[in-house]
């Protein structure tokens, strides 16, 4: 069994367009596209990278998400919360229960680490 996977850099052209389940589209005309490189074996982890254009989504997570910003800014603002502005070189985390919006000022790519809650 591989116990240490490296992830490729993402290939621009290669990346699959992507819709993301509880994502809705809420001012401008973004696009994203997701490279899923690793599933864990039992399916509760996926790790790869995800860019997306300016626009607004609303979001409602389902998983945990740890986020490590590698290009653009992001505004992500928690439903009744208080914004939070990243940018490339930030890392952070989203809670399985996040409502919010994520406003994409500049074309962002991120790798991201997806953890199913149990």
């Amino acid at each position: 069994m591989q116990t240490v996977t490296k992830l490729a850099a993402p290939v621009p052209a290669d990346g699959d367009p992507a819709t993301l389940d509880g994502w809705v589209v809420v001012s401008g005309t973004p696009s994203m596209k997701t490279w899923a490189l690793h599933t864990s074996s039992d399916g509760s982890m996926v790790s790869g990278y995800w860019e997306a254009t300016p626009g607004t989504y609303h979001a409602t997570y389902t998983a945990y998400e740890f986020v490590h910003m590698i290009a653009g800014k992001i505004i992500i603002t928690p439903d009744g919360g208080t914004p939070v502005t990243v940018s490339a070189g930030d890392a952070f985390v989203i809670e399985a229960d996040f409502k919010g919006t994520w406003e994409i000022i500049e074309t962002v790519r991120k790798h991201f680490d997806f953890k199913v809650s149990a």
